[in-house]
């Protein structure tokens, strides 16, 4: 196997940006892994937290877009970061990408093992070891995936955002229908007030809920592997920022409604990382409702790859540079993935789901890789 340093240029068109986009932030895993959370921590202001900390991440988004056109990098935040105030800050920005990355790694792939394990194997939903165990069989075969290259990566992409699109548009409807009339919590203009905040509080919802919005920049990461157009080297890349932002900015905030319309703050702690099903469960009959669980594995799963793409092209990048060992930056001869940079996220990321198979419980594992997340993207 040879060293060679370039990514697949030209690969992915606007369509498929957007997709990538959509399945880094993960509609359905962000809000069955997070709801719980936030809910328990600033009720029904959750919804205020979720809108306001979205258009403060399109203004990043904005910025990241302006910043593309510098130059397209692999290294997104920490080229620029490391362009406009220099190589130290740039580190400082790419290392911790890289750290949240690893972190996200386990609140990642315990809810996907958590739903898996909810379809086939019930009795073992609350098991810490059964959970890591399957949670780094989903590790195993998303890192081949990735491995493989960025066209098979896209196609999974779009085949499970397809699917997973289909599901959370049936729960919205289902949730206006059989709840607006009597809803669990009535909707109010106080869920979205401004004024409904304290600074303390909203600091607090703000921590959890920026969770939801973690992962849209990959489409920065993949600007090497992105068409251009004639205004800008990355305009595919910047089409798919722009546009996966705004959805999910719509959507997170649509879902977080229809939740609190649905569920009682007791059953959405009961539910923690299923309370899609939980939804499901109280507006369709069996098995229909189970579409719910697998909506979110689906939806895990595609944030799982694209994660491990924005920690693959990061660590590349800077090991490009110089900043890292050389040996990150090699690229697959036939693939044209940087395979080693890949590798490096599936060993770290299996050793701490080793160490959380320790943990007390599945509920524990979450909040402390979610907190951690939270704290690495403020």
């Amino acid at each position: 196997m040879t060293e060679h340093h370039g990514l697949a240029k030209n690969t992915l068109g606007g369509f498929e940006s957007i997709v990538m986009g959509i399945a880094g932030t993960a509609p359905a895993f962000s809000v069955a892994v997070t709801t719980a959370t936030i809910v328990s921590t600033v009720g029904v202001l959750s919804v205020g937290s979720v809108l306001y900390c979205g258009l403060i991440m399109f203004g990043i988004t904005l910025a990241f877009i302006h910043l593309s056109k510098i130059t397209p990098n692999a290294g997104a935040a920490y080229a620029w970061v490391g362009h406009v105030f220099g190589a130290s800050w740039g580190f400082f920005a790419g290392w911790g990408l890289l750290i949240a990355s690893v972190f996200f790694m386990v609140s990642a792939t315990i809810p996907a093992a958590s739903s898996t394990l909810l379809l086939i194997a019930p009795q073992y939903v609350e098991n810490t070891e059964a959970i890591a165990g399957v949670a780094a069989i989903w590790l195993s075969l998303i890192t081949l995936i990735v491995t493989r290259g960025i066209k098979h990566s896209s196609y999974v992409q779009i085949t499970f955002t397809i699917f997973e699109t289909a599901i959370l548009i049936a729960l919205i409807v289902g949730g206006l229908i059989h709840y607006w009339d009597a809803p669990a919590h009535l909707p109010s203009i106080i869920w979205f007030s401004p004024f409904s905040f304290s600074p303390q509080l909203f600091a607090t919802g703000a921590l959890t809920a920026i969770f939801f919005f973690w992962g849209w920049d990959v489409t920065m990461n993949l600007s090497e592997e992105s068409k251009s157009n004639a205004s800008q080297a990355s305009g595919a890349a910047s089409t798919g920022a722009f546009w996966s932002v705004i959805n999910m900015m719509l959507f997170f905030t649509i879902m977080m409604v229809i939740i609190l319309m649905v569920l009682t703050d007791a059953e959405i702690s009961s539910a923690d990382t299923n309370v899609l099903f939980a939804v499901a469960s109280k507006i369709f009959p069996e098995p229909w409702n189970y579409l719910a669980v697998f909506c979110t594995i689906l939806s895990t799963v595609g944030t799982i790859e694209t994660q491990i793409l924005q920690f693959s092209r990061s660590l590349f990048s800077m090991s490009r540079d110089g900043m890292l060992h050389p040996a990150y930056s090699k690229i697959h001869p036939v693939w044209q993935t940087p395979w080693v940079a890949t590798i490096v996220i599936w060993v770290l990321g299996m050793l701490l789901l080793f160490t959380s198979s320790y943990m007390p419980s599945v509920k524990s594992i979450l909040s402390s890789s979610i907190l951690a997340i939270g704290f690495q993207i403020c």
